[in-house]
């Protein structure tokens, strides 16, 4: 019995890896992790192309639920099971959480990695050994606007790193309103645009006073990476103010304070073109 964490990559169905490919097909269950991030095409169609169900992992399974499916697989040793991860594994601690649990019940575990954001960036020119801690968006509300993540920013800033920023996604959430009454209502899916990012960003740079951007602060956009689809925009910050990426999933990368020579050609070919990258 083995219990697989496997990594799809960032596009479509095609994107899963040979090795991992061959695994799921060795597989009794097949869960696919829907919290953390979206592949561009939906479960059926990976149903479709393994020839076999695939169940969905939503927040709620993977916060209550996994318990209950690593104990499945405790019970089931004549069968291999699999966890099918947006991106790679071990790159959201969720995925952490779920290896350490399985390997403490003494679950056989075998990893199979994929691309992921945190590598696929490459694609924007930028060196991927010059990016600081990279930082996580969340939505605000009127009652809550976590500004922790900005110094994070600024410490990147001072030390000459860039800065991944991944925005927020909002999946089977329950409004606090329905939280209150009892009542099991998802709001309709949400997905954070880079023009949302900017302008928290920004509120933030202001409100805990530490100037760390200004109007030189070099910028790129991206959407939909590992897609057909897949766009690629450079500029300054605030300019990223009044571009739209179009459909999800975007992320968000604030430049080092000086780019060597290569990555400032690269940031200059995407802000003349400003083209989608086929």
């Amino acid at each position: 019995m083995v219990f697989f964490i496997i990594g799809l990559g960032l596009g479509d169905h095609l994107d899963i890896t040979v090795k991992g490919l061959e695994a799921v097909k060795t597989c009794k269950e097949i869960y696919l992790e829907s919290y953390t991030s979206i592949l561009g095409i939906n479960r059926q169609k990976l149903q479709e192309f393994y020839g076999k169900e695939v169940i969905e992992a939503d927040r709620e399974c993977c916060e209550t639920g996994i318990d209950q499916i690593l104990e499945n697989v405790c019970a089931d040793p004549q069968n291999n099971y699999a966890f099918l991860v947006v991106g790679d594994p071990f790159c959201a601690t969720t995925h952490t959480d779920l290896f350490l649990r399985a390997v403490k019940l003494g679950i056989k575990v075998e990893v199979i990695h994929n691309a992921s954001i945190i590598n696929a960036i490459g694609c924007t020119g930028l060196q991927v050994y010059r990016f600081g801690e990279t930082v996580s968006v969340p939505f605000f509300t009127q009652k809550w606007k976590p500004y922790s993540f900005y110094p994070k920013i600024k410490a990147n800033l001072d030390h000459n790193l860039h800065t991944l920023v991944l925005l927020d996604i909002k999946v089977k959430e329950i409004s606090e309103e329905n939280l209150a009454r009892g009542k099991k209502i998802y709001e309709a899916p949400r997905f954070m645009s880079t023009i949302v990012a900017v302008q928290q960003i920004i509120e933030s740079d202001k409100e805990l006073g530490l100037n760390a951007i200004d109007e030189k602060t070099k910028c790129f956009g991206v959407a939909r990476i590992g897609f057909e689809t897949q766009k690629i925009v450079s500029g300054y910050l605030h300019e990223f103010l009044d571009i739209d990426m179009g459909a999800p999933l975007h992320s968000f990368v604030i430049c080092a304070k000086e780019l060597p020579l290569i990555e400032e050609e690269m940031f200059q070919f995407y802000r003349n073109n400003q083209q989608k990258i086929d």
